[in-house]
């Protein structure tokens, strides 16, 4: 493992079609430790728990008209689902903090004030795309059979500047998703000045 790991736990924030699991892997690949995907653990609670016991995190399986929401709607419901997730990633960090096993974690539910529990030892960087278009192609290039892309990348901008707004207020570094080419360079040296 490098010498330079400044915390046991590096989370990826950001919105929706960004490029959080491109980053992540890059910097846990500089790191030379694994990376801890937030969606297996959704997934994970979702085959355990019911519409009753987690609503919100199954929310989009059994409202699916919510789909045609107002983007500012959708994104209060994906604030909503952090929240409810939130025990969950912060029983994840904790244990990864309690055996130092150092891991970079990402996905679309982590939120840059997890780091709040675990000074020093959690840190989150927030990856933010301020370009429409770029999220349209973004959602596009992976998931090519969905429709309604453009509204999609509508509510990863308002998600994203939330993100954004709430990581700047604890001091949480903000680093944009491109250029691609020197991208986990600059997530590194934010992290390492924050």
């Amino acid at each position: 493992m490098p010498d330079r790991v400044p915390a046991v736990v590096t989370l990826v924030c950001g919105a929706s079609g960004v490029g959080k699991s491109r980053a992540a892997s890059a910097l846990a690949a500089r790191y030379g430790v694994p990376v801890c995907e937030a969606d297996d653990i959704v997934t994970a609670l979702k085959a355990m728990t019911t519409p009753g016991q987690q609503p919100y995190l199954h929310y989009w399986d059994t409202n699916p008209e919510a789909q045609s929401w107002a983007a500012g709607k959708i994104a209060d419901l994906h604030f909503e689902v952090c929240e409810a997730l939130r025990p969950a990633f912060a029983a994840v960090i904790a244990d990864h903090v309690e055996y130092a096993a150092p891991v970079v974690m990402e996905g679309d539910y982590l939120t840059p004030d997890l780091v709040l529990a675990l000074p020093g030892s959690v840190r989150a960087v927030v990856l933010v795309e301020p370009d429409e278009d770029t999220l349209v192609a973004n959602f596009g290039a992976r998931e090519p059979h969905l429709d309604a892309q453009r509204h999609r990348a509508r509510v990863s901008l308002l998600v994203g500047a939330r993100l954004a707004a709430g990581a700047h207020a604890m001091g949480a570094p903000v680093v944009p998703a491109r250029p691609w080419a020197d991208q986990v360079d600059r997530i590194d040296r934010a992290l390492a000045d924050s």
